[in-house]
């Protein structure tokens, strides 16, 4: 149980490695959301103003950072957010898509059960 924290952000940045890194080569195919559905007006959204560009750049970094091992905190707060998104995009968008959700959000509260210093920074009152 140690180690477990250490597992889920070893996962954590591998998917968002992957992820991240198919969003250029498209090395996995990506169904796209169903034609005039609120999911696929967001995601023209963000591919049309380039957002999504700086969403796949972040998460790449925070995958290494987690990988590596270096500014964890830092990439669980971008990555987290990140995760967020996703879960809300799946739940009011696209009203599917759970289990991908539900293991994100496992692997990002396992992996910051490992850094409970940076959880409880979060949270000071002062």
């Amino acid at each position: 149980m140690k180690h477990l924290p250490t597992i889920a952000r070893y996962l954590l940045g591998i998917l968002f490695l992957v992820f991240g890194l198919n969003f250029w080569l498209g090395f996995l195919p990506v169904p796209p959301p169903a034609e005039g559905s609120p999911a696929a007006a967001f995601i023209g959204a963000l591919y049309g103003s380039g957002f999504l560009t700086v969403v796949k750049v972040l998460e790449v970094l925070g995958a290494v950072l987690l990988l590596y091992g270096r500014f964890v905190n830092l990439a669980l707060a971008w990555l987290g957010s990140i995760v967020v998104v996703i879960g809300l995009y799946h739940v009011f968008l696209v009203k599917g898509g759970y289990p991908m959700v539900l293991v994100l959000g496992a692997l990002s509260l396992t992996a910051l059960a490992g850094r409970r210093d940076f959880v409880d920074a979060l949270l000071a009152r002062k």
